[in-house]
């Protein structure tokens, strides 16, 4: 087997052969980088299709690319369902307990001889546990059920984020993010609105782009009553009472709130928020595979819910830096309702942005269908691949033509040829049309090596994702045990201290008291760069005994010293303040202590890569960098694949050529297609070469060169040929061309994790102030507000 994972190439299967009916050992390797140009699948069911998704997205996680996968119906799932030592009971919770009694087993049995078909078919395809042991390491997957907590709730509803500043600059990207974000919350409310005509969108429109112009984000409650108490007085030239009375606007919001309270919707707003780079990357830098599954939801929900996924896509992709190689996969199992041809939902937009902008960011999209009736051709015009599996209506075949046409721009393009090859595809069986290569191939699709279930239940997803949950990011965190409150004003203080508050929010208010403490440092480096000043603010809780202040304790407190306040709410109540805090010369004590203690943690760590020698930037995490790194070190080994291409391309063909000729002398009695010839050069005994050069380097045009050439040796050879001295050339070449193959070998080994950022160990860069750049404005004593959170604990109300 082939060590094709050194290449940046997806194996996807192997070439089928139409005329001899049969599955050849060519290797169809597809080349991760034309993926940048976009894909899209297209087969009815029993086609395949799932099973080509889930064995591109397994490629990718092999190569380090990180993939969302949106799972309208409940299949991706199966990426969770990896099991490298076969064994019965590993399969046994994922069977289907009807399919074991339509063929008279039992469960137990029927697990056993899943388990055995999928080692023995893993291993027809060239495949075994290690290559499945490599996949779970390379890749972290996870299900998420927006809507739902039988995989990970992700929040959607908390906050309607500003978008970044990359958005807010690009002009018709904004308008595209405001109109589709107002038009997914009405969406949800079952209101079909025209961001022309509706008053509805218009309103939603103004408020979103009002609040996100000011760099503020907004969350639903905050929504709700800017609907009723719109912080815009004019829409055009008509004051808002005129455009849209408070009276209808209140029903507007009613519906909202009403929607919010419904039983079970609280869980659109649990779990993590949805944010593009934490589906992609874990914290480490390693890269995710987050199925997305919306099974569960409605129509409208779904609507609603990949439209903000897509709108975060964009966010995140504008904020990337330019590349050719592929950085990332959107994969979409069905396409269907998404992106029609003719109405416009909120998702149509943001799709034909991201065919249209993605490649120049290394985002490819790969979208899939069982309804090819139902698309948008003209929007799919620019996706580069197309595979396209059996089809079941002459209606399907005439529009999956038109596309396929569209997609061509005018070049060669055999409709007649075409409809030849779709009509005699199979099961597994899918026409690979590529514009990055010459010539379209028919391979048969591999065997995935996650196991297929079916689409799996809520049930089943709760099993999966049992305790790999991740918490809501949400920023008030719950208080433990606090010391009894004591009346309702502020203890007094003595003389020399001074008191600070954190600014309260809601109501019934209760104070504690903490030692804040503030930071200004000043971080310079010259050689690794580093400029950098630093405000911080930390709080630290009292303790009983001898020593009052642990600041290995203390916590980041994320305001700025003109947000805190003077003064309490009017109405809240204080704790007693501890003796400790009553003492001015102790606060001399703690702010001497803090210093030194500020100065030893609070540090700039750098990583450094000897391999690329490359240092992080500021505030750049590990994982960060990691990412920018396996980016970088792709771009490199797609260069690097270029070169041997380059190197080898000339070569090889000189020896194909020789050989052509040699056999054409050898068979010049028999009326052999040149270009069958061709493909047995490519297809002889040098798999490597066929991997590495690919279906790049013969194009129609140089193979019917070389026909006419060998068929003027044939004339010649018809008069003076000597078929024994033909027969000699022939092995002569074919030994060049195996020497040929060995020398490419070697180069493709020396290629080993030489390209794998993933693994290579990083140093750390510690850079700290220097005492004299360290300054303490303030240590103090600061009230910090916390409530009752109705189950007798207290939480903060910051």
């Amino acid at each position: 087997m082939i060590d094709y994972e050194k290449l940046g190439a997806f194996y996807l299967g192997k070439r089928y052969d139409t005329d001899g009916d049969k599955v050849t050992d060519d290797l169809v390797l597809y080349d991760a980088k034309d993926l940048t140009t976009h894909a899209v699948i297209i087969g009815m069911t029993g086609s395949g299709k799932t099973g080509l998704g889930i064995s591109i997205l397994e490629e990718a996680a092999m190569d380090n690319i990180p993939v969302i996968a949106i799972d309208p119906k409940g299949d991706l799932g199966n990426l969770m369902l990896t099991f490298p030592d076969f064994k019965a009971e590993s399969f046994r919770p994922w069977v289907n307990a009807r399919a074991a009694s339509d063929k008279g087993q039992t469960p137990d049995e029927y697990a056993s001889g899943q388990a055995a078909l999928w080692k023995k078919g893993l291993a027809d395809w060239g495949q075994d546990g290690q290559r499945i042991r490599t996949l779970r390491s390379k890749t972290e997957v996870s299900i998420y059920t927006p809507g739902s907590n039988a995989g990970q709730p992700v929040s959607v509803l908390q906050s309607f984020s500003a978008p970044p500043a990359a958005v807010l600059n690009d002009g018709d990207l904004y308008r595209e993010r405001v109109q589709a974000t107002a038009t997914s919350i009405l969406s949800l409310l079952g209101i079909n609105a025209d961001p022309i005509s509706s008053r509805e969108h218009i309103l939603i429109s103004q408020i979103l782009d009002h609040v996100w112009q000011e760099g503020r984000s907004l969350d639903i409650a905050a929504l709700i009553g800017a609907i009723q108490t719109p912080p815009i007085s004019k829409i055009g030239v008509m004051d808002i009472e005129s455009f849209y009375p408070s009276k209808d606007r209140f029903g507007l919001a009613m519906r909202l709130n009403n929607l919010l309270a419904a039983p079970g919707f609280g869980v659109w707003m649990e779990g993590p928020a949805l944010d593009a780079a934490s589906l992609l990357y874990t914290d480490a830098g390693k890269p995710r595979i987050s199925v997305m599954s919306i099974a569960h939801l409605d129509d409208n929900e779904r609507m609603f819910f990949v439209a903000m996924l897509l709108n975060e896509l964009i966010g995140w992709m504008r904020a990337q830096q330019g590349t050719s190689s592929l950085r990332a996969i959107l994969y979409m199992d069905e396409i269907f309702g998404y992106m029609p041809p003719t109405a416009n939902p909120p998702t149509k937009r943001l799709l034909l942005t991201l065919l249209k902008q993605a490649r120049a960011y290394g985002l490819g999209l790969v979208l899939a269908t069982q309804n090819p009736v139902d698309l948008d051709y003209k929007g799919l015009s620019n996706t580069g691949t197309w595979f396209i599996g059996r089809l079941q209506t002459e209606r399907d075949k005439a529009r999956v033509m038109e596309g396929l046409e569209g997609a061509a721009h005018g070049g060669k393009f055999n409709r007649q040829q075409m409809q030849q090859t779709l009509a005699g595809l199979g099961k597994r069986r899918f026409l690979l049309h590529n514009v990055h290569e010459d010539d379209a191939v028919i391979f048969n699709t591999r065997w995935v090596m996650s196991y297929l279930a079916g689409p799996l239940t809520r049930d089943q997803i709760r099993l999966l994702m049992s305790g790999r949950k991740e918490a809501s990011t949400g920023e008030a965190s719950v208080a433990g045990d606090k010391p009894a409150i004591s009346g309702g004003d502020a203890p007094l203080l003595p003389p020399g201290i001074g008191a600070l508050y954190v600014p309260a929010r809601g109501e019934n208010i209760q104070y504690y008291p903490r030692l804040i403490a503030a930071a200004d440092l000043a971080f310079a480096n010259a050689r690794y760069k580093v400029n950098e000043s630093r405000a911080k603010l930390f709080t630290v809780e009292f303790e009983d005994g001898p020593v009052a202040v642990d600041w290995d304790a203390a916590e980041t407190l994320n305001l700025t010293m003109d947000e805190l306040a003077e003064n309490g709410e009017r109405t809240a109540t204080y704790a007693e303040c501890p003796s400790a805090a009553m003492k001015v010369k102790n606060y001399v004590k703690w702010s001497r202590e803090f210093k030194r203690w500020v100065r030893l943690n609070e540090i700039i760590t750098l990583y450094r890569s000897a391999k690329y020698r490359l240092t992080s930037e500021v505030g750049e995490t590990e994982g960060e960098f990691r990412i920018r790194l396996q980016q970088l070190a792709n771009e490199n080994r797609d260069q690097a694949v270029a070169k041997l291409r380059k190197k080898y391309a000339s070569k090889a063909t000189t020896l194909e050529n020789r050989l052509l000729r040699a056999e054409q002398a050898i068979q010049r009695e028999k009326q052999q297609s040149t270009k069958k010839k061709l493909d047995s050069a490519v297809s002889f005994g040098t798999a490597i070469l066929g991997a590495v050069l690919g279906r790049k380097r013969l194009s129609s045009t140089s193979a019917s060169k070389i026909g006419t050439a060998i068929r003027s040796a044939s004339g010649a050879s018809k008069e003076a040929g000597d078929i024994a001295r033909a027969q000699q050339t022939a092995a002569k070449v074919r030994a060049d061309l195996a020497a040929l193959n060995l020398s490419l070998e070697k180069e493709i080994d020396a290629l080993e994790d030489a390209y794998d950022a993933q693994a290579e160990e990083l140093s750390e860069i510690q850079v700290k102030a220097k005492a004299t750049d360290v300054h303490i404005p303030v240590v103090a004593l600061v009230w910090m507000p916390y409530r009752d959170s109705g189950d007798g604990r207290l939480e903060a109300a910051w």
